[in-house]
């Protein structure tokens, strides 16, 4: 159904392209390093999981309604997995060897060495984005929200083991996108972004503990967490910004231009780096030099609509997920290879 990876012509075009936009503004530290092309992928993808020790890569196919599956050194197309219903977000749990697959309806487990069906979770509709507490082995999911035809939506406790239920959290609002949690702590942050509202929510009895205006623009939605330093990396999308938050107080420390059509920002401890992974055709890099202090880098060209990803912190890779969408572009596997911090 797929073609494997790409040409030797087609890796080398572009990394020129790459290397033209970095030349451009001074040298890179990073670069693509090739792709996969996905030519029977129409629409969005949205977000990954990582298996490390059976070496597969997961990734949700939102519009397309399947799991795609690919070699995590390679970059290999595996195969896809249909039967979805707009596949959001996944987990990997290693210990069992299960994939949770959260869709707006019908979320379910699988097993993630042979892809069968294990058991569904009943989640109510719009099931979307997730956050995982892997020492108490509790998911965080948001539901609800207009994409469901729905006013409110809700932010719900489950162990994804059983399926069991231990609570909600209920917002005023119908676009809840993102969250982050502390894995030493019980704070979630949670971005309301029709409402430009950064929330924290206690993970425990899940009350509404803070709640802080995002004034510096509009659309605040992904977001990622530095926990040792308590920094939050929260990005909008109208304009496009990156803004570096402090967890303990809501204050924005350091902002900078990010790129539009953002659906994913993560947070690299080991490298100190944050990774905006933007539709517009560049991957944005901000290092840390400490807590208060950041550094944009030179930005990485990438596909149209790369706007999702997953950093394999044992290869240095970041996977990006480029998306057809609105642009009728190739589908593509994107990886960028990730140096070390010097």
């Amino acid at each position: 159904m797929r073609p494997a990876l790409l040409t030797a012509c087609a890796a080398l075009a572009l990394a020129a392209v790459t290397g033209a936009a970095a030349s451009a503004q001074g040298p890179g530290p990073m670069r693509v390093a090739g792709h996969t092309d996905l030519p029977g992928y129409a629409g969005d993808f949205d977000h990954f999981a990582v298996d490390g020790a059976d070496n597969r890569l997961f990734l949700a196919g939102e519009d397309g309604g399947v799991l795609e599956v690919f070699n995590l050194k390679t970059g290999a197309f595996l195969k896809s997995v249909p039967g979805f219903e707009a596949p959001h977000s996944l987990i990997y749990l290693p210990d069992a060897h299960e994939l949770v697959v959260v869709a707006a309806k019908g979320s379910r487990v699988l097993n993630a060495r042979t892809l069968a069906v294990k058991r569904t979770l009943k989640l109510a509709p719009g099931a979307d984005s997730l956050a995982y507490d892997a020492p108490r082995r509790r998911a965080y999911v948001v539901t609800g929200g207009k994409d469901v035809k729905m006013t409110t939506s809700a932010l719900v406790e489950i162990d994804p083991y059983t399926g069991k239920s231990y609570g909600q959290t209920v917002f005023d609002g119908d676009h809840t996108e993102a969250l982050a949690l502390e894995t030493h702590g019980d704070r979630i942050f949670i971005n309301q972004t029709d409402k430009n509202l950064l929330d924290v929510v206690d993970k425990r009895t899940h009350a509404i503990k803070a709640r802080w205006p995002v004034t510096a623009a509009e659309q605040n939605a992904p977001i990622a967490y530095d926990e040792a330093s308590h920094r939050l990396f929260v990005v909008t999308r109208k304009p496009g910004k990156l803004l570096v938050v402090d967890a303990d107080s809501g204050r924005t420390v350091q902002e900078f231009e990010a790129p539009a059509r953002v659906d994913q920002v993560l947070w690299d401890p080991t490298g100190r780096r944050v990774f905006v992974c933007g539709g517009d055709g560049r991957l944005s890099v901000i290092e840390q030099d400490d807590a208060d202090h950041y550094r944009e880098l030179a930005p990485v060209a990438t596909p149209p609509a790369a706007k999702t990803c997953v950093y394999v912190p044992a290869m240095r890779r970041l996977y990006l997920a480029a998306s057809p969408g609105e642009t009728k572009s190739m589908a593509q596997l994107v990886w960028v290879d990730v140096p070390a911090r010097r």
